[in-house]
């Protein structure tokens, strides 16, 4: 499977935002994603098996639990095919943050009206 067909899915994108946080037991990662999604525990344990499989994540055995903690590898790959068009929109930002510091330096130097 594809990174983007794994993050192209919500649930496997939350999945990662709550292991980008740091190791999660698997019942912890059930808990949020069927209240958030209303999913079952089968269809999350999925996800996190189709993580697994693509390299997103890994798992290790602690007594009863399984905890599962993000490998940045296939991120990282991701980030090095984002990297050729970043120029689209890095200049933009650049752009919105100059134009933010000038309103908050305006801001500063206004007289108070009270």
């Amino acid at each position: 499977m594809q990174a983007f067909d794994i993050l192209g899915d919500p649930v496997r994108r939350r999945i990662l935002e709550l292991l980008a946080a740091g190791e999660h037991a698997s019942g912890a990662i059930v808990e949020v994603i069927q209240s958030e999604f209303g999913i079952s525990q089968p269809a999350v344990s999925q996800h996190l098996k189709l993580l697994r499989e693509a390299g997103f994540a890994s798992v290790r055995v602690d007594g009863p639990r399984r905890l599962y903690a993000i490998d940045p590898a296939p991120l990282r790959e991701v980030d090095a095919w984002l990297a050729r068009f970043r120029g689209f929109w890095e200049h933009k930002l650049e752009a919105l943050a100059t134009e933010v510091a000038r309103g908050k330096r305006a801001r500063r130097r206004r007289p108070d009206a009270s």
